[in-house]
């Protein structure tokens, strides 16, 4: 209890919710994240652009602590998450919300069943009235209401990424990290989800972290864009700052 008082008192603190500086990684001899520095603000809705391969995805997983960095720091929330046991950081990634590409929902399970799963984990003293309450209030937030006892399988694409989304808020995260949240989607349908995530930010207060090639989708989402490129970060900027740069490193992004 003193640990979860803890990190609650470090949202509310000044300062950035997540701070990366001068993180390193590297697979043998390939260098994937050299001296990286990125900073996101409470609130705020940040896009990181880079080409296959760059390091985004790697970057993602060292945020969430599925990879160790060579050297460098990550503080979450004011916590260096490095000097975190096993139970303080399973209690820090419960308010650090993660969509990931593939949707990782579960189709053996009902999209109730779905939503039920990380508050069984992580508020195991909600009763069923209230767990049931929260599970539908979370599938009306992204218009699916109707699903609740359908399964995944019976579900579109845009659908499924609308159930991972509210499986994703339904913990009431700070921060949420995107990874690639529109691949395999229409552009119709991915614009939908652009708004849905727009959306999203300012009814919860969320911050989060998007990796995307879609940039219609960036157009929507982001208030700051971060080119990683070289394994560094670039350039940041608005995506109408960065789209009129006539730096030719940030231009390809943007033709």
């Amino acid at each position: 209890m003193d640990e979860e008082k803890n990190i609650d008192a470090n949202i509310n603190a000044n300062g950035p919710v997540i701070k990366i500086s001068k993180l390193n990684k590297s697979f043998g001899p390939k260098k994937i994240l050299v001296n990286f520095d990125l900073e996101l603000s409470k609130g705020e809705s940040l896009v990181i652009l880079g080409k296959s391969g760059s390091g985004k995805s790697v970057l993602i997983k060292c945020i969430i602590g599925l990879l160790k960095p060579d050297s460098g720091s990550i503080f979450i929330f004011g916590q260096d998450i490095s000097k975190l046991n096993h139970d303080e950081l399973d209690l820090l990634r419960a308010k650090v919300g993660f969509l990931f590409q593939s949707n990782a929902l579960y189709d053996s399970m009902s999209i109730r069943e779905n939503l039920e799963f990380p508050m069984r984990r992580h508020r195991e003293n909600m009763n069923s009235e209230k767990l049931t309450a929260r599970v539908v209030k979370t599938l009306e937030d992204v218009d699916l209401a109707h699903t609740i006892d359908m399964a995944p399988a019976e579900l579109s694409g845009g659908m499924r990424k609308r159930v991972a989304l509210a499986r994703t808020l339904i913990l009431e995260p700070e921060i949420i990290l995107y990874d690639e949240p529109t691949t395999g989607l229409d552009p119709i349908t991915g614009k939908e989800i652009g708004t849905l995530m727009r959306q999203v930010q300012k009814k919860y207060g969320t911050s989060s972290i998007a990796i995307s090639h879609d940039m219609n989708c960036v157009k929507i989402i982001a208030d700051r864009v971060s080119i990683l490129l070289d394994g560094s970060c670039y350039a940041t900027g608005t995506f109408e700052e960065l789209s009129k740069s006539t730096d030719t490193n940030i231009h390809q992004f943007f033709e």
